[in-house]
């Protein structure tokens, strides 16, 4: 082929050493994430994991994959980019633990219109604390530079996390019957979902990324609200070895109380929640106040302080909150499932402390 002037693809946009760069920036990172039954390098086209070396007999596998959503917008427009990676894990392996199944692996998929290794590095820093907090490997990912399709700055970030539980364990149990128990595992914040509204109501307050929290002291309410979601795949992994008397999780995420609690229960079977039982932080507070939300709107658009929810049997909720206690968790009695032939499965009393 002739020499010559003729257009490059970094000149189209797309520049293949910074890449290259952010490969060698996060290998340490991904090593970090090592485990029985994977090695935790990368560069190779495709992962290997090793169902056996991880201890293993008669496995199923799980798989889940998810996103950050419109929070992903705080941390591109404050330039904080160190924990939205722990988000996009989170939401992936509590998908999983809930089935009672132990993360194996996880990959990202990365998209931006312009590389910027040091932004992108510090995205995958967090995806490998969030990975290692987990118990995964971080097995793979791809990086995606799209010039024309992203604005300036901009990135989006997906994940996949595959599992494994031994088929006798898998969750939920067929044997949720009414009366059963329902208990709430703390959240650490808004986690990754109803962000949309967040970000609406801080614009109407006309309040700036790196203006002081207003519902927490000494932290600017872009990290304020960046507080990454809760991973709760060991405590739980932990205490479902601990106790049968666990019958079923649910993992409090969009849709809220509403959409999520029926996702784990037999059909004609509810949940009667009390929402006096529990306090949600102040930041839910103040995003009710702030914006004037509704407590239905509140209990549909966020998780309210509560994150993940476990379904006990009604006889054995000594042993399982013993298990859970030795956890380190600190579990709250919110309510009980009840039969739901005809109407909402999910019904409310008492009110949220806001």
């Amino acid at each position: 082929m002739a020499e010559g002037n003729g257009l490059t693809y970094a000149q189209a946009g797309v520049d293949i050493d910074a890449g290259n760069r952010l490969v060698d920036l996060i290998r340490p990172a991904v090593r970090s994430t090592r485990r029985p039954g994977a090695d935790g390098e990368i560069g190779g086209f495709g992962g290997l994991f090793d169902l056996k070396a991880a201890g293993f007999s008669d496995p199923v596998l799980v798989a889940a994959n998810d996103g950050v959503g419109t929070k992903i917008k705080i941390a591109i427009e404050s330039g904080v980019h160190d924990t939205i990676g722990v988000d996009l894990v989170a939401m992936c392996v509590n998908d999983l633990v809930v089935q009672g199944a132990e993360p194996l692996f996880f990959l990202d998929y990365y998209a931006t219109g312009k590389l910027e290794p040091e932004a992108a590095a510090a995205v995958v820093a967090g995806i490998a604390a969030g990975c290692v907090e987990a118990g995964c490997a971080l097995l793979g990912g791809e990086t995606a530079e799209m010039p024309g399709l992203y604005a300036k700055g901009d990135y989006d970030l997906a994940g996949f996390a595959v599992g494994a539980a031994e088929r006798s364990r898998l969750l939920p149990r067929a044997e949720v019957r009414p009366g059963d128990l329902l208990f709430g595992l703390p959240s650490s914040g808004a986690h990754s979902n109803g962000f949309s509204l967040i970000r609406r109501i801080v614009a109407d307050a006309g309040l700036a990324w790196d203006a002081p929290a207003p519902f927490a002291p000494g932290e600017s309410l872009a990290r304020a609200l960046l507080a990454p979601t809760r991973i709760y795949v060991k405590p739980l992994l932990a205490a479902l070895k601990r106790s049968d008397k666990i019958l079923a999780l649910a993992h409090i995420t969009g849709g809220g109380f509403p959409d999520n609690l029926p996702r784990v229960l037999p059909k004609g079977l509810g949940a009667s929640l009390d929402l006096s039982a529990f306090r949600p932080p102040p930041v839910f507070s103040w995003l009710a106040a702030q914006g004037g939300v509704l407590e239905a709107e509140m209990l549909r658009a966020f998780n309210c302080g509560i994150g993940m929810v476990v379904v006990v049997a009604r006889d054995g909720a000594e042993e399982a909150l013993a298990a859970l206690h030795a956890c380190g968790e600190a579990p709250a009695a919110i309510g009980e499932i009840v039969a739901a032939e005809d109407g909402p499965r999910v019904v409310t009393r008492g009110t949220l402390a806001l």
